[in-house]
């Protein structure tokens, strides 16, 4: 029998670094909304160490929702819903409401559309106050882009001309339109950062 689970090396270097900032933008109990959970590795990690919390993964590719309920199976994470599918781009959505929305390592690698559609949509499912978490690689005016980023930039690109580092001035612009607060920024490995915005 094929094993269904996904691997993504990069989870190993990071997932403790982002736990540690989810543990501060997280409610203690309630639905925390993953979009874009890829392969499921974080969002075990992340439901072991929050075990009041109830974990929803989603993701638009049917292989990675695979992943992420064998990720979950494997794990025995009994804090973890089945994998919805979720377009970041547009509604439906499978769900109607959460308490926290967090998106990992997502936007570099999806077209421009789903950055301005996770907005949207978690200003529709969100509480006033509550916030969401987006974390990756950004490119910040005023600030040195480091060669490695500008490098990842490149292959992006080449890979998918819709892909590529966002500008983080046009990721805050978008939260603005969208009725989030000021942006807060933490600084995170490998040049990455952890954004923090919460519903007006």
């Amino acid at each position: 029998m094929i094993d269904p689970r996904l691997h993504a090396p990069a989870v190993a270097r990071n997932r403790d670094a982002i736990l540690a900032i989810l543990r501060g933008v997280l409610p203690r109990r309630g639905l925390a909304l993953e979009i874009g959970s890829g392969t499921g590795e974080h969002i075990v990690h992340f439901a072991a160490a929050l075990p009041l919390l109830t974990f929803q993964p989603s993701d638009i590719d049917p292989n990675a929702r695979a992943s992420i309920d064998a990720w979950v199976a494997w794990k025995r994470t009994w804090n973890v819903r089945p994998a919805i599918a979720l377009d970041a781009r547009r509604p439906p959505r499978p769900i109607c409401t959460a308490d926290a929305v967090f998106c990992i390592d997502l936007l570099h690698v999806a077209p421009w559309p789903a950055t301005e559609g996770l907005f949207y949509q978690a200003y529709d499912l969100l509480p006033p106050g509550a916030r969401l978490f987006i974390h990756g690689p950004f490119l910040r005016d005023g600030v040195e882009t480091a060669p490695a980023l500008r490098a990842f930039d490149a292959r992006l690109r080449a890979q998918n001309p819709e892909w590529g580092l966002r500008e983080l001035a046009a990721v805050e612009a978008v939260a603005r339109d969208n009725d989030f607060s000021e942006l807060e920024i933490i600084e995170t490995a490998a040049n990455n950062l952890g954004l923090i915005f919460r519903k007006l």
